[in-house]
Parts: C-alpha cells; sequence; structure tokens
C-alpha cells in the first residue's frame, strides 16, 4: 500500500476512561514518525459534517489524567449505509487522511472495516468499560469503570451493614456481566447476578437471604448487572419475601466517568502506539487486542466473528467466598 502520511483519530461510541491517554499516544507516535495528525471530533458523525482538526504534541498536552474523550463521541446509525460509508471516505481523501485510528467497540470497527474497503487504511482499538470485545482480554476504561463501581459498593456496604439491610446494586454492562463480576469478587457480595448465567429465579435468593440471616448475617448485597436489570422490583420482592429492609441503587454513568487508573493509561498508550506502528507498516482494516500477556492484531472481520464467554471458574469463586 502507499505510505501513510496523514493519520486521524477518533472516538465513537460510548465514553470510556483512559481513551485520552490513547488519542495522546496516537498524536505524539505519529508525530515522532513524521506523520500528521487530524483529529475528528464526535466519530463518525463528526466526519460525515467535516468536523476535523490539526494536531499537534500541544493538542494533547495534560490530557493522560483526564476521563472522557478529548475529540467527543457520538454514535451514527448513517455509517451502516454504503452512501454515508462513501461519503466518509472521500471526505478523509479531501483532507489527506490516509490512515485512520478509531477508538470504540465492534460498530465503530464496522465503520473501519467499510472505510478500509474504500481505500482508507484503518485501525481499531478497544475502548468501552464493558470489556465485551472477543478479540482482547482487556479493552480501556474497564480498569478503571470497575474501581470506580467498587468504591461506590464499599461506601453502600457502610449504610447497608448500619441499617441491617440487603442492598442490591447495579452496574453498568449493558451486554456483559464483567463489572458486575469483578466487582461482586472484589466488593465481596453474597449474590453476583449477570445475564449469562442468572435464572430470573429471585425466590431462590430471598430462601438464601434468609438463610443467612438464619446464620446471624446482618446485611446482604447482590451485585445486579445492568443486562439483568429490574433491580429496584427486585428489590421489592425481596423485601415483601423475607422481611428485611431493601434498597437499590443504580450507579449509572458514573462508572463511565473520572481520572483513569495507571493501568488504563498504560495500555491505553501501548494500544495507540501499536495502531500507529500498523499503519506505518502498511497495515489495515485490523483490531488490535490484548492476549495472553502481548499487543496483537486481527482483521476486523476475523475479530468480529470472534465470541468470548465468562470465566464459570471465576464467577464460582463467589460461591465459594460468600455462601457458608
Amino acid at each position: 500500500m502507499a505510505e501513510v502520511n496523514t493519520i486521524g483519530v477518533l472516538t465513537s461510541g460510548g465514553d470510556a476512561p483512559g481513551m485520552n491517554a490513547c488519542i495522546r499516544s496516537v498524536v505524539r507516535s505519529a508525530l515522532t514518525a513524521g506523520k500528521k495528525v487530524k483529529g475528528i471530533r464526535r466519530g463518525y458523525s463528526g466526519l460525515l459534517e467535516e468536523d476535523i482538526i490539526d494536531m499537534d504534541s500541544h493538542s494533547v498536552s495534560d490530557i493522560l489524567q483526564r476521563g472522557g474523550t478529548i475529540l467527543y463521541t457520538a454514535r451514527c446509525p448513517e455509517m451502516i449505509k454504503p452512501e454515508y460509508q462513501d461519503k466518509a471516505a472521500e471526505i478523509c481523501r479531501k483532507n489527506g487522511i490516509d490512515g485512520l485510528v478509531v477508538i470504540g467497540g465492534d460498530g465503530s470497527f464496522r465503520g473501519a472495516a467499510r472505510l478500509a474497503e474504500r481505500g482508507i487504511n484503518t485501525i481499531g482499538l478497544p475502548g468501552t468499560i464493558d470489556n465485551d470485545i472477543a478479540c482482547t482480554e482487556y479493552t480501556i476504561g474497564f480498569d478503571t469503570a470497575v474501581n470506580t463501581a467498587m468504591e461506590c459498593i464499599d461506601k453502600i456496604r457502610d449504610t447497608s451493614t448500619s441499617h441491617e439491610r440487603c442492598s442490591i446494586i447495579e452496574v453498568m454492562g449493558r451486554g456483559a456481566g464483567y463489572i458486575a463480576e469483578w466487582c461482586g469478587i472484589a466488593n465481596g457480595a453474597e449474590e453476583i447476578l449477570i445475564a449469562e448465567t442468572y435464572d430470573n429465579d429471585v425466590n431462590a435468593i430471598m430462601e438464601r437471604v434468609k438463610s443467612m440471616r438464619a446464620k446471624g448475617k446482618k446485611h446482604y448485597i447482590i451485585v445486579n448487572a445492568e443486562s439483568v436489570g429490574h433491580s429496584y422490583e427486585m428489590a421489592k420482592q425481596i423485601q415483601e419475601g423475607t422481611g428485611m429492609d431493601t434498597r437499590a441503587t443504580v450507579l449509572g454513568h458514573i462508572q463511565r466517568g473520572g481520572s483513569p487508573t495507571a493501568r488504563d493509561r498504560v495500555y491505553a498508550t501501548m494500544f495507540g502506539a501499536k495502531a500507529v506502528d500498523l499503519l506505518i507498516q502498511g497495515k489495515s482494516k485490523r483490531v488490535v487486542g490484548y492476549m495472553s500477556g502481548k499487543f496483537v492484531d486481527f482483521d476486523v472481520e476475523q475479530a468480529l466473528a470472534m465470541t468470548k464467554s465468562i470465566d464459570p471458574w471465576l464467577l464460582s469463586l463467589n460461591s465459594r467466598m460468600e455462601r457458608i
């Protein structure tokens, strides 16, 4: 392929802590290699509107510690249509962008693949707090989101203990239970409810609550994944069925914000540098992942065809630690 001279970078879909660290890495790695860099604001929507800016080393100063994304982000349903894919590719060419780094999730990668088919070299980087991208063991933002939720649950446990209460805490994870799984173990929850394994048997939960109370347990913590939901209704059912004061708390978008952890900053920096390296090597239509301690890359279609599942052994640790 022809040499890449100008690299564009955008963030797409939901924001995640560490995206700024990744943007910084892309910009400075590209500049170090003698390439020009352009930032595309508000993802594919901004690309279609030609909201494109020149970036230099000062553009990414003092952003490593900031949550969110300085390039903003948005969802762009138009990008599934060929006519908008053609338009996006033409706008890239008009602005001299011959290489593009897309930070986002599976939907963002599909858009990148269509641009690659239209002659724009593209590399996808996994940015989502849900950790639900199959081609990688780790996604930018996951560690920060888990730590944010963990701290909130610790605080809720304090008041739950004081009031001898059952608390249901709903964490994010629209299609996957990784945040709930990790928080449940990290917080010592009595129950972890995720869509992958939950059988919707509230009565069984109520029986366990009553059993633990009979053993002298003064409080009961349930971490519930967003994909299961119905936390407020579940709290009402448990209170009515057990007589134990029960409250539900939905943590929501607080998990998306905040200063990224060291792990998210370092991994995001490595992801960004890897993307620039691949573009300089002439690679396109690739997604970078982290597997078995190494940063690897896959063809986008291969990456999208992969599947990922919850580790049942890890989830079983909750039962070993708590249901005694």
